[in-house]
């Protein structure tokens, strides 16, 4: 005979979920209904495109602009012409290698707690001058990031180390924005979380 006290607890707990039930399936219908009106409203895609929107890909879009499918549907536009020109797939390390040969950036041997894939950036170690480079480098590593991300990740983790870091040395404003720029437009709500170590008093 089933005791009364773990009968009731175990009914409890059902009702909990069946309530909570309805509430879920109406915002996983909400964001499917989103996904669909974005899907919907951009251009046939063929090619690279096609395979770049996913429905994984557009709810990151979507989330970006907090499911308003029309800022949605720009910032999704903007990006698939962005990529049809900078050709982010294409970039080879060869072509990078000089600005990753002090390490300034990398993906590390390990993952975060949630199983991310980690980038960690040194801007200490910053090597080089020229911005269009250290933007093709830094794609390169985010795609490259994307590429091995285990299944069900949408996202990765920073880990930002300033150790060596000084005025002297440090990543120029115009880098500094053009990466915020790229991130931010093109690469949204892959970046889950960042941590920075030893991070300079002036921060």
């Amino acid at each position: 005979m089933i005791p009364v006290s773990c009968f009731c607890v175990s009914t409890s707990s059902f009702q909990r979920r069946s309530n909570l039930q309805p509430s879920q399936e109406s915002e996983e219908h909400y964001s499917e209904s989103k996904i669909k009106e974005v899907k919907d409203a951009i251009e046939p895609l063929s090619g690279r495109s096609l395979k770049y929107c996913t429905d994984n890909c557009l709810r990151r879009y979507l989330e970006a602009r907090n499911w308003n499918a029309d800022k949605s549907k720009k910032m999704l536009e903007d990006t698939l012409k962005w990529r049809s020109t900078y050709k982010p797939e294409d970039i080879r390390w060869d072509e990078v290698a000089m600005e990753g040969a002090t390490g300034k950036l990398y993906r590390a041997s390990f993952h975060d707690r949630e199983g991310r894939i980690v980038l960690v950036l040194r801007p200490g170690m910053q090597n080089t001058s020229s911005i269009e480079n250290q933007m093709r480098h830094l794609v390169y590593m985010l795609e490259n990031a994307m590429l091995n991300l285990p299944q069900g990740q949408e996202q990765m983790s920073w880990l930002i180390d300033f150790t060596g870091w000084s005025f002297r040395n440090s990543v120029p404003i115009k880098s500094a924005k053009e990466t915020i720029n790229i991130l931010q437009n093109h690469y949204p709500e892959r970046l889950a979380i960042a941590f920075s170590l030893q991070p300079p008093s002036c921060f």
